[in-house]
Protein backbone atom coordinates (compact mmCIF):
# COMPACT_ATOMS: atom_id res chain seq x y z
CA UNK A 1 0.00 0.00 0.00
CA UNK A 2 1.50 3.32 -1.08
CA UNK A 3 0.85 6.33 0.87
CA UNK A 4 0.22 9.38 -1.61
CA UNK A 5 2.14 12.62 -0.19
CA UNK A 6 0.50 15.43 2.00
CA UNK A 7 -0.01 18.11 0.02
CA UNK A 8 -0.58 21.23 2.08
CA UNK A 9 -3.36 23.45 0.63
CA UNK A 10 -2.38 26.47 -1.43
CA UNK A 11 -3.82 29.60 -0.66
CA UNK A 12 -5.76 31.51 -3.44
CA UNK A 13 -3.30 34.16 -5.16
CA UNK A 14 -4.66 37.35 -4.22
CA UNK A 15 -5.75 39.50 -7.37
CA UNK A 16 -3.62 41.92 -8.36
CA UNK A 17 -4.12 45.59 -7.14
CA UNK A 18 -5.98 48.21 -9.33
CA UNK A 19 -3.54 50.47 -10.85
CA UNK A 20 -3.10 53.67 -9.13
CA UNK A 21 -4.71 56.37 -11.33
CA UNK A 22 -2.60 59.82 -11.54
CA UNK A 23 -4.81 62.75 -11.62
CA UNK A 24 -3.86 65.17 -14.45
CA UNK A 25 -1.35 67.71 -14.26
CA UNK A 26 0.25 65.89 -11.43
CA UNK A 27 2.48 63.53 -13.14
CA UNK A 28 6.62 63.68 -12.39
CA UNK A 29 7.63 65.01 -15.66
CA UNK A 30 5.71 67.83 -15.27
CA UNK A 31 6.84 71.28 -14.74
CA UNK A 32 4.95 73.09 -12.76
CA UNK A 33 3.94 76.63 -14.20
CA UNK A 34 5.89 78.81 -11.77
CA UNK A 35 9.02 76.97 -12.45
CA UNK A 36 8.78 76.87 -16.25
CA UNK A 37 8.12 80.85 -16.60
CA UNK A 38 11.22 81.24 -14.20
CA UNK A 39 13.30 79.42 -16.57
CA UNK A 40 12.08 81.29 -19.44
CA UNK A 41 12.98 84.43 -17.65
CA UNK A 42 16.58 82.74 -17.11
CA UNK A 43 17.36 81.88 -20.30
CA UNK A 44 15.93 85.30 -22.04
CA UNK A 45 18.17 86.97 -19.48
CA UNK A 46 21.40 84.64 -20.19
CA UNK A 47 20.50 85.06 -23.82
CA UNK A 48 20.43 88.86 -23.45
CA UNK A 49 23.99 88.92 -21.78
CA UNK A 50 25.29 86.40 -24.40
CA UNK A 51 24.45 89.26 -26.64
CA UNK A 52 25.60 92.48 -24.84
CA UNK A 53 29.01 90.81 -24.75
CA UNK A 54 29.35 88.99 -28.18
CA UNK A 55 27.85 91.37 -30.05
CA UNK A 56 30.46 94.29 -29.80
CA UNK A 57 33.45 91.98 -30.02
CA UNK A 58 31.55 90.72 -33.87
CA UNK A 59 30.78 94.52 -34.44
CA UNK A 60 34.46 95.17 -34.03
CA UNK A 61 35.49 92.86 -36.21
CA UNK A 62 33.46 93.61 -38.65
CA UNK A 63 33.79 96.81 -39.07
CA UNK A 64 37.71 96.38 -39.33
CA UNK A 65 36.70 94.51 -43.08
CA UNK A 66 34.86 98.41 -43.99
CA UNK A 67 35.95 101.63 -45.31
CA UNK A 68 36.09 104.57 -43.25
CA UNK A 69 33.31 106.14 -45.44
CA UNK A 70 31.25 103.22 -44.51
CA UNK A 71 32.10 103.06 -41.48
CA UNK A 72 30.56 106.48 -40.52
CA UNK A 73 27.71 106.14 -43.39
CA UNK A 74 25.93 103.27 -41.82
CA UNK A 75 27.99 102.03 -38.56
CA UNK A 76 25.50 99.26 -38.23
CA UNK A 77 25.21 97.80 -41.74
CA UNK A 78 27.07 94.70 -42.99
CA UNK A 79 30.54 94.88 -44.98
CA UNK A 80 29.14 95.02 -48.65
CA UNK A 81 32.71 94.36 -50.15
CA UNK A 82 34.98 92.99 -46.98
CA UNK A 83 38.30 94.59 -46.93
CA UNK A 84 40.43 91.79 -45.80
CA UNK A 85 44.05 94.12 -47.01
CA UNK A 86 42.90 96.13 -43.39
CA UNK A 87 43.96 93.46 -41.09
CA UNK A 88 47.20 92.70 -43.14
CA UNK A 89 47.89 96.48 -42.77
CA UNK A 90 47.36 96.56 -38.98
CA UNK A 91 49.36 93.97 -38.56
CA UNK A 92 52.75 95.67 -40.49
CA UNK A 93 51.65 98.71 -38.83
CA UNK A 94 53.43 97.10 -35.28
CA UNK A 95 50.87 95.11 -34.50
CA UNK A 96 52.70 91.98 -34.41
CA UNK A 97 55.70 93.43 -32.97
CA UNK A 98 53.48 94.55 -30.14
CA UNK A 99 51.26 91.39 -29.72
CA UNK A 100 55.27 89.15 -29.51
CA UNK A 101 56.47 91.73 -26.33
CA UNK A 102 52.47 90.87 -24.37
CA UNK A 103 52.77 87.25 -25.28
CA UNK A 104 56.36 87.50 -23.64
CA UNK A 105 55.37 89.79 -20.51
CA UNK A 106 52.20 87.63 -20.03
CA UNK A 107 53.27 84.50 -20.32
CA UNK A 108 56.48 85.33 -17.52
CA UNK A 109 54.21 87.36 -15.22
CA UNK A 110 51.61 83.73 -15.32
CA UNK A 111 54.33 81.33 -14.45
CA UNK A 112 56.07 83.56 -11.73
CA UNK A 113 52.41 84.28 -10.12
CA UNK A 114 51.84 80.50 -10.34
CA UNK A 115 54.72 79.25 -8.97
CA UNK A 116 55.26 81.71 -6.22
CA UNK A 117 51.28 81.65 -4.98
CA UNK A 118 51.33 78.13 -5.18
CA UNK A 119 54.41 77.40 -3.14
CA UNK A 120 53.12 79.93 -0.44
CA UNK A 121 49.92 78.97 -0.02
CA UNK A 122 51.08 75.69 0.70
CA UNK A 123 53.65 76.77 3.40
CA UNK A 124 51.02 79.03 4.41
CA UNK A 125 48.60 76.38 5.02
CA UNK A 126 50.61 73.24 5.42
CA UNK A 127 53.52 73.53 7.35
CA UNK A 128 53.99 74.83 10.85
CA UNK A 129 55.91 77.85 9.92
CA UNK A 130 56.60 81.17 12.44
CA UNK A 131 55.13 83.97 12.57
CA UNK A 132 52.77 82.37 9.98
CA UNK A 133 49.88 84.64 11.13
CA UNK A 134 51.39 87.98 10.66
CA UNK A 135 52.57 87.24 7.11
CA UNK A 136 48.98 86.25 6.41
CA UNK A 137 47.99 89.63 7.50
CA UNK A 138 51.08 90.95 5.37
CA UNK A 139 49.38 89.55 2.69
CA UNK A 140 46.54 91.00 2.80
CA UNK A 141 47.63 94.17 3.13
CA UNK A 142 49.28 94.50 0.19
CA UNK A 143 46.52 93.43 -1.75
CA UNK A 144 45.13 96.94 -0.35
CA UNK A 145 48.20 99.04 -1.81
CA UNK A 146 46.89 100.68 -5.47
CA UNK A 147 49.60 99.94 -7.87
CA UNK A 148 49.10 103.98 -9.39
CA UNK A 149 50.21 104.91 -5.73
CA UNK A 150 53.73 103.76 -6.37
CA UNK A 151 54.71 104.48 -9.68
CA UNK A 152 57.14 107.28 -8.37
CA UNK A 153 59.02 104.54 -5.76
CA UNK A 154 58.59 102.06 -8.27
CA UNK A 155 60.53 104.19 -11.23
CA UNK A 156 63.26 105.01 -8.56
CA UNK A 157 63.91 101.18 -7.94
CA UNK A 158 63.59 100.19 -11.62
CA UNK A 159 66.54 102.62 -12.39
CA UNK A 160 68.43 101.58 -8.86
CA UNK A 161 67.71 97.61 -10.54
CA UNK A 162 68.73 98.80 -14.14
CA UNK A 163 65.84 97.20 -15.22
CA UNK A 164 64.04 100.20 -16.40
CA UNK A 165 62.71 100.13 -19.76
CA UNK A 166 63.51 96.69 -20.33
CA UNK A 167 60.96 93.28 -20.18
CA UNK A 168 61.89 93.19 -16.71
CA UNK A 169 60.38 95.54 -15.19
CA UNK A 170 56.63 94.91 -16.75
CA UNK A 171 57.23 91.28 -15.53
CA UNK A 172 58.89 91.98 -11.79
CA UNK A 173 55.94 94.51 -11.69
CA UNK A 174 53.27 92.30 -12.87
CA UNK A 175 54.28 89.43 -10.68
CA UNK A 176 55.06 91.29 -7.66
CA UNK A 177 51.30 92.93 -7.37
CA UNK A 178 49.05 89.79 -8.04
CA UNK A 179 51.43 87.78 -5.73
CA UNK A 180 48.97 88.70 -2.32
CA UNK A 181 45.96 88.03 -4.54
CA UNK A 182 47.11 84.79 -5.86
CA UNK A 183 48.34 83.42 -3.06
CA UNK A 184 45.35 84.23 -0.44
CA UNK A 185 43.01 82.38 -2.95
CA UNK A 186 45.16 79.47 -3.70
CA UNK A 187 45.48 78.91 0.33
CA UNK A 188 41.61 79.34 0.58
CA UNK A 189 41.62 76.71 -1.65
CA UNK A 190 44.02 74.27 -0.09
CA UNK A 191 42.26 74.80 2.98
CA UNK A 192 39.08 72.67 1.75
CA UNK A 193 41.73 69.81 0.40
CA UNK A 194 42.18 67.00 2.52
CA UNK A 195 45.42 66.54 4.01
CA UNK A 196 45.52 62.51 3.94
CA UNK A 197 46.95 62.43 0.56
CA UNK A 198 49.95 64.28 1.43
CA UNK A 199 50.29 62.50 4.81
CA UNK A 200 50.35 59.33 2.84
CA UNK A 201 52.95 60.60 0.31
CA UNK A 202 54.96 61.54 3.51
CA UNK A 203 54.64 58.22 5.24
CA UNK A 204 55.73 56.93 1.56
CA UNK A 205 59.52 58.57 1.71
CA UNK A 206 58.13 61.63 -0.20
CA UNK A 207 59.57 64.62 0.54
CA UNK A 208 57.76 67.88 1.32
CA UNK A 209 59.43 69.16 -2.24
CA UNK A 210 58.00 65.86 -4.51
CA UNK A 211 54.70 65.91 -2.00
CA UNK A 212 54.06 69.37 -3.82
CA UNK A 213 54.75 68.26 -7.54
CA UNK A 214 53.11 64.80 -7.32
CA UNK A 215 49.95 65.43 -4.59
CA UNK A 216 49.10 69.27 -4.45
CA UNK A 217 49.75 70.49 -7.77
CA UNK A 218 47.17 67.77 -9.71
CA UNK A 219 44.82 67.92 -7.03
CA UNK A 220 44.79 71.83 -7.04
CA UNK A 221 44.49 72.28 -11.13
CA UNK A 222 40.85 74.13 -11.01
CA UNK A 223 42.54 76.84 -8.97
CA UNK A 224 45.74 77.06 -10.98
CA UNK A 225 43.78 77.87 -13.63
CA UNK A 226 41.80 80.32 -11.92
CA UNK A 227 44.71 82.05 -11.16
CA UNK A 228 46.43 81.75 -14.42
CA UNK A 229 43.83 83.27 -16.02
CA UNK A 230 43.10 85.81 -14.26
CA UNK A 231 47.15 87.01 -13.83
CA UNK A 232 46.63 86.80 -17.85
CA UNK A 233 43.66 88.76 -18.41
CA UNK A 234 45.82 91.86 -16.20
CA UNK A 235 49.01 91.36 -17.79
CA UNK A 236 47.35 91.75 -21.39
CA UNK A 237 45.38 94.27 -20.36
CA UNK A 238 47.43 96.30 -18.48
CA UNK A 239 48.14 100.04 -19.21
CA UNK A 240 49.71 102.26 -16.55
CA UNK A 241 52.64 100.30 -15.91
CA UNK A 242 53.48 99.56 -19.45
CA UNK A 243 53.32 103.09 -20.60
CA UNK A 244 54.99 104.91 -17.82
CA UNK A 245 57.82 102.30 -17.11
CA UNK A 246 58.56 100.97 -21.11
CA UNK A 247 59.58 104.32 -23.33
CA UNK A 248 61.11 102.19 -26.43
CA UNK A 249 58.60 101.73 -29.14
CA UNK A 250 59.75 97.55 -29.73
CA UNK A 251 59.31 96.72 -26.29
CA UNK A 252 55.96 98.27 -26.02
CA UNK A 253 53.14 95.89 -24.97
CA UNK A 254 49.15 95.97 -26.83
CA UNK A 255 47.36 98.43 -24.79
CA UNK A 256 50.32 101.06 -25.67
CA UNK A 257 51.16 100.05 -28.87
CA UNK A 258 47.65 100.59 -29.74
CA UNK A 259 47.34 103.70 -28.32
CA UNK A 260 49.99 104.85 -30.42
CA UNK A 261 48.77 103.29 -32.81
CA UNK A 262 45.55 105.65 -32.84
CA UNK A 263 47.60 108.55 -33.01
CA UNK A 264 49.64 107.52 -35.72
CA UNK A 265 46.68 106.53 -37.86
CA UNK A 266 44.93 109.62 -37.91
CA UNK A 267 41.64 108.52 -37.31
CA UNK A 268 41.88 105.52 -39.16
CA UNK A 269 39.31 103.21 -37.58
CA UNK A 270 39.02 99.82 -39.45
CA UNK A 271 42.43 99.57 -39.30
CA UNK A 272 42.38 100.77 -35.81
CA UNK A 273 39.14 97.93 -35.36
CA UNK A 274 41.62 95.55 -37.20
CA UNK A 275 44.38 95.94 -34.38
CA UNK A 276 42.22 95.77 -31.61
CA UNK A 277 41.09 92.06 -33.09
CA UNK A 278 44.20 90.94 -33.23
CA UNK A 279 44.78 91.53 -29.36
CA UNK A 280 41.57 90.16 -28.77
CA UNK A 281 41.74 87.39 -30.19
CA UNK A 282 44.35 85.55 -27.94
CA UNK A 283 42.47 86.12 -24.36
CA UNK A 284 39.56 84.41 -26.36
CA UNK A 285 41.49 81.63 -27.38
CA UNK A 286 43.37 80.87 -23.88
CA UNK A 287 39.98 81.94 -21.96
CA UNK A 288 37.08 79.28 -23.75
CA UNK A 289 39.21 76.42 -23.25
CA UNK A 290 40.16 77.06 -19.56
CA UNK A 291 36.88 78.66 -18.20
CA UNK A 292 35.60 75.50 -17.12
CA UNK A 293 38.50 74.70 -14.73
CA UNK A 294 38.22 78.70 -14.24
CA UNK A 295 34.57 78.95 -12.75
CA UNK A 296 35.17 75.59 -10.62
CA UNK A 297 38.45 77.01 -9.32
CA UNK A 298 36.77 80.22 -8.16
CA UNK A 299 33.79 78.68 -6.73
CA UNK A 300 35.60 76.00 -4.59
CA UNK A 301 38.38 78.78 -3.76
CA UNK A 302 35.98 81.86 -2.67
CA UNK A 303 33.33 79.60 -1.29
CA UNK A 304 35.53 78.47 1.32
Amino acid sequence: MTLAPHRRPVAPAAPPAPARRTAPGRGRGRVRPGRAVLRVLAYCVLAALAVAVVYPLCWMALSGLRSNGDLFSDPWGLPAHPHWSTYADAWRQGVLGYLLNSVLVTSASVVGVVLISAWAAYGLTRLELPFSQPALLLILGAMMLSPTVALVPLSQLLQALHINNTYWALIVLYTAFKVPFTTFLIRAYLLGQPVEVEEAALLDGAGRWQTFWRVVVPMSRPILASAAVLQALFAWNEYAFALVFVTDDRLKTLPVGLADMAGRLNSDWPMLFAGLTIAALPMIAVFLPAQRHFVRGLSEGVGR
